[in-house]
């Protein structure tokens, strides 16, 4: 047999040659059930006659609005298999937005996952022409929606049941082309409209390839997918990966059961960007601090070995004593710790799709959950470079993955070229030509620097930095990693362009700040009144002050206001992968701004609405 060179061709061959293991697993009503390989291609091959019964035919898109589950990836796998193309689409998206994408993309099916989302489907009916058919996977509250379009998922899979023979399926394989876009991938629209990033089935397996050679990946592994399979970091993990090595992927009953999820499965491969790795920080640290006197006490004597024991790795160093001592904080502390978190069987934690300050990375190596940073953008599918297991440098994103290219242009942008470089953007030629030049370099957008090692060190994007009125040159990101390393921090926006020294906006972890205010008998009333406590302004103060300790003199943060509000996609702060849109917060708050640096607001400041009453103290 050849090799396998689009993703459903590698489905195809894992069902022949593997067909009884197990390629998937679900919860559902607090018990896992299996999915062979052979199931699984049988799913797909399913949906692709269901949607070729439904009209759609190659470079038609077929839309997915849902939460993680086995029917996303039959829905994407069964769009490729026509040649069509999987279009992702976040769930928190507003109808408007949901227009937008089926309209950008030509959906011509769309899925959606429950009556939630059937509703904003039928609410842009009259904005999206397009779009022909709605299939819901969980029906239940749709019977009395009177849209002609709308099936459930049992009607449409029995649309393809009649059995055309492995005829049809082997023609279908055959047809496709592997350099031809086979998914859609929206960016984050951190600064603009979101692009739609047409990625083809070699992107996606030179991405696979080269971190499951860098990660010595295998059909013993396992991964819980959790994060949105809209992004191109989840689909690394949950679709990529599991064709090109066989990886088993569980899918938990909701995002409100990861944690109990992650106990369960202990995956050995775990991704999560930053925000999930400091909200689980965040989490032992107030655990730890709600603690007897003694526990916290055996807490910091293990964490101090444990930190001893990277101090030594990290300068080529190594003392029997400090070996002794890490041994034993591990044994009595952190491998409890980590059974708890659910990562005592995790070899490979993994941080991407954003900066993760360095910071919180020596607190997990510390710990004895070495969290590698990876780094890529959805224009290179996901991955161009990747810290070694055993190798990583903290402070790095890594060498070049296998088959890529990487130089820094003579501005300091850093370009890279291979074959998980996309294939444009949806409908933009313009800017597709200016992302990829005549040479094949893709234009990252972000300035760093390689050392005589090979690891590349991300300075910021070229379009963030902050230039002050002295002409430094900042990056935000260092500085707003070095203030969210603390637990009572969840965002913080780094101010200074043409200004004289460096302020910031900061966003509290409300559960976190709230347990410690409970502590402190601290009475408020609201989310805004919270932030107005003189102790809490106190509190977080003392924490700005621990981060510039960190941070260069010219970096280091000199005034801040706090958001007395959550940031949220809603207002347009935040993008359906919970980034912050940098200059819309600044333009949103510029009355705290100017307050911070003595000037005049353009604007009147944004009232502050409470938090619900069941979340007051």
């Amino acid at each position: 047999m050849a090799t396998p060179e689009t993703l459903v061709a590698q489905l195809f061959f894992r069902s022949q040659k593997y067909p009884d293991k197990t390629a998937l697993r679900e919860k559902r009503r607090g018990l896992w059930t299996e999915v062979s390989w052979k199931q699984y291609w049988g799913e797909v091959v399913c949906v692709a006659k269901s949607l070729e019964k439904c009209g759609v035919k190659a470079g038609d898109g077929v839309g997915i609005l849902s939460d993680n589950r086995p029917e996303w990836l039959y829905a994407d796998l069964g769009a490729q298999l026509l040649g069509a193309r999987g279009v992702g689409i976040y769930q928190t998206n507003p109808p408007d937005d949901v227009a937008y994408v089926v309209n950008d993309s030509s959906c011509v099916v769309l899925f959606c996952e429950d009556q939630e989302q059937v509703d904003k489907a039928v609410e842009i009916a009259d904005k999206t022409e397009c779009l022909r058919h709605i299939v819901v996977f969980d029906s239940r509250g749709t019977r009395g929606i009177a849209d002609p379009r709308l099936m459930s998922w049992d009607e449409f899979l029995a649309l393809g049941q009649a059995d055309k023979g492995g005829e049809w399926e082997q023609g279908k394989l055959d047809c496709l082309d592997p350099d031809a876009p086979a998914m859609v991938i929206y960016t984050s629209g951190t600064t603009g409209a979101p692009k739609g990033a047409l990625i083809s089935s070699r992107n996606a397996l030179a991405t696979s390839e080269g971190i499951s050679s860098v990660f010595n990946v295998s059909d013993a592994d396992t991964v819980l997918s959790y994060l949105p399979l809209c992004h191109v970091a989840e689909k690394i993990f949950s679709l990529f990966m599991p064709m090109s090595s066989g990886v088993v992927v569980h899918f938990g009953e909701s995002i409100g059961t990861v944690q109990a999820d992650l106990r369960q499965v202990s995956p050995t491969i775990f991704l999560g960007v930053p925000r999930i790795w400091e909200k689980m920080q965040a989490t032992v640290t107030v655990k730890m601090q709600n603690s007897s006197w003694l526990k916290r006490k055996l807490f910091d004597w293990a964490k101090s070995a444990g930190d001893s024991s990277v101090s030594d790795a990290r300068n080529g160093t190594s003392s029997f004593v400090t070996t002794l001592k890490r041994k034993i904080a591990y044994l009595l502390i952190f491998r409890p710790l980590l059974e708890k978190l659910g990562m005592r069987r995790c070899r490979i934690p993994v941080s991407g799709a954003a900066p993760i300050g360095a910071d919180l990375l020596t607190w997990y190596h510390g710990i004895g959950l070495p969290v590698l940073e990876a780094y890529g953008m959805t224009e290179c599918a996901g991955v161009s470079h990747i810290n070694p297991p055993g190798q990583q440098r903290i402070g790095t994103v890594g060498k070049v993955a296998p088959s890529v290219e990487c130089k820094i242009s003579e501005t300091g942008d850093i370009l890279v070229r291979g074959p998980n470089v996309f294939c444009g953007y949806l409908g933009l030629e313009e800017a597709s030509a200016e992302m990829i030049d005549s040479d094949g370099w893709l234009h990252t957008g972000d300035i760093g620097s390689v050392d005589e090692d090979g690891y590349l060190r991300i300075t910021g994007r070229k379009k963030g930095i902050i230039i002050t009125s002295g002409g430094k040159n900042l990056s935000p990101e260092k500085i707003e990693n070095a203030i969210k390393i603390s637990p009572y921090v969840k965002e913080a926006i780094a101010v200074g362009e043409k200004r004289n020294f460096i302020s910031a906006l900061i966003q509290i972890e409300f559960d976190v700040l709230s347990d410690w205010a409970t502590r402190q008998k601290i009475v408020y009333t609201s989310f805004a009144d919270l932030c107005r406590q003189p102790e809490v302004m106190q509190l977080i103060d003392e924490e700005i002050q621990k981060a510039n300790e960190s941070l260069a003199r010219v970096e280091q943060v000199r005034s801040f206001r706090l958001i007395e509000k959550e940031l949220s996609q809603e207002d347009g702060e935040l993008t359906a992968t919970q980034k912050v849109r940098r200059a819309v917060v600044i333009e949103a708050f510029d009355h705290l701004v100017e307050e911070i640096y003595g000037g005049k607001s353009k604007k009147a400041p944004i009232l502050h609405t409470p938090i619900p009453k069941e979340a007051r103290q």
